[in-house]
């Protein structure tokens, strides 16, 4: 009955998210309210669960996920963004336009949301399609599964946060950026390979007209850039500390000078230094940018925050409704050797992202119903927590379709029809979340 109980309460979610349209954020508080009344919780418990779940998950990541939204919203509105593709334009070369898009998305995409990230290189990715004659589509789903890698695989993006903290590793941080950053690539060499093999042979009506775009002229537009320093900086400088601190941790004795270290590696005081080196990207100090870029950046975070925080009290109720004992007295001999359990993750969230569209969403509340098994599997430490979250990510990647805001935001800006890009986009998602599955149950054989 307490299985059936959280089944039901899955399907409530998915059923008020996709088919009535509810937010993801009542969803989950319906879920977790279903979960709790349902398997005979005391009322007044049911409560008390919900406030401490939501609260507890904010305490561990909340400040993680709007200072990651803030230096996303500044590196978009400075021009950052836009740098870091003109870098990597460079280094790559315009003789391999598809692998530049890929390599862009790949690293625009850890602090910049995938559908804002797309949008800002739109114009940059249709006049380099016209300077190096490939096709757009071949351009877009170079890009679309750059992005889509880091975003779903990679922290400070918010969905694997909120995965990390549901399952216990929040202080595993610095692993799970490493492991993502690693796990990510084969997703992206896959994107691109699909983007050349079959999006070249998609054509849009803006292949054949001109477009007015000339790939100078549009860099030139953007105005004053900040320098490859600056707009790398915001990125990389929580990156390091959080490695840092993650270092100390494992390796020096305790005492002053560590615990200085495992300070600035906290994830939370990592990417507000994050904040700070993105204020050297801003053109002025002034209202504009000191309240209403951050203000922008905290509307943003909003949501995130709102549905990571229901995903908790949603995973807190389930915790406390006696699953975890029922899942410690089952036999998990199938799954001996840990590798095989990464794909029950994965076909759970494979499953809600299929459903209901938001990869977010998959990711909270996947990793919210798995928690209560990596006890019982003996899943414990940095690297099999890291695993498990790129096992969940693998699945909120499977698959972008028309219930996804991302794959129409990839549609109506190369011009593809919703065939095509059901041919490129959502293909090559499927094949980006088998590729990553396969890849992340390797690595838990070589590493746990």
């Amino acid at each position: 009955m307490l299985i059936t109980m959280i089944v039901l309460s899955v399907v409530l979610i998915v059923v008020l998210t996709a088919v009535f349209k509810v937010h993801p954020f009542l969803s989950l508080l319906a879920g977790a309210f279903f979960v709790g009344i349902t398997t005979g919780m005391p009322l007044l418990t049911v409560v008390e669960n919900v406030n401490e779940g939501f609260g507890g998950l904010m305490k561990g990541i909340g400040l993680v996920i709007v200072a990651g939204t803030i230096i996303g919203v500044i590196l978009e509105k400075s021009g950052a963004a836009f740098r870091m593709a003109e870098v990597v334009l460079r280094l790559i070369g315009e003789k391999r336009p598809q692998l530049a898009m890929s390599v862009i998305g790949y690293i625009v995409s850890i602090p910049v949301f995938c559908d804002s990230g797309f949008i800002i290189l739109s114009s940059l990715k249709k006049a380099l399609a016209k300077r190096a004659k490939v096709a757009i589509a071949s351009m877009a789903v170079a890009l679309a599964t750059g992005l889509y890698a880091t975003h779903t695989l990679v922290p400070p993006t918010p969905g694997p946060i909120a995965a990390a903290g549901n399952i216990g590793a929040e202080g595993y941080l610095g692993t799970i950026i490493l492991i993502g950053l690693f796990v990510a690539i084969p997703a992206v060499v896959v994107g691109y390979l699909w983007a050349v093999k079959v999006g070249s042979k998609i054509s849009v009506p803006e292949d054949v007209e001109d477009n007015g775009l000339d790939y100078d002229e549009i860099v030139k537009s953007f105005g004053q850039m900040p320098s490859t320093f600056k707009a790398f900086l915001p990125i990389v400088l929580p990156i390091v500390l959080i490695g840092v601190g993650s270092v100390a941790k494992l390796t020096m004795e305790e005492g002053g000078f560590n615990n200085f270290l495992q300070f600035l590696g906290a994830p939370s005081v990592a990417l507000l230094f994050g904040v700070l080196a993105a204020f050297l990207l801003l053109p002025k100090w002034n209202e504009e940018t000191l309240t209403k870029w951050i203000g922008e950046g905290l509307k943003e975070a909003a949501p995130i925050l709102l549905i990571t925080g229901a995903g908790g009290a949603f995973g807190k109720v389930i915790s406390n409704s006696g699953v975890a004992d029922l899942i410690g007295g089952m036999n998990f001999d199938a799954l001996a050797g840990g590798a095989f359990f990464l794909l029950v993750p994965f076909i759970i969230a494979a499953a809600l992202k299929t459903a209901q569209g938001s990869s977010t969403a998959a990711l909270v509340i996947t990793s919210t119903l798995v928690a209560p098994l990596l006890p019982a599997m003996g899943i414990e430490g940095a690297v099999p927590f890291a695993l498990v979250v790129m096992a969940v990510g693998a699945g909120a990647m499977t698959v972008s379709h028309v219930n996804d805001s991302f794959f129409w935001v990839v549609t109506e800006f190369s011009g593809m029809k919703v065939t095509d890009a059901y041919k490129a986009q959502t293909m090559a998602t499927l094949l980006q979340g088998v590729t990553t599955i396969v890849v992340t149950m390797i690595l838990w054989m070589i590493l746990v």
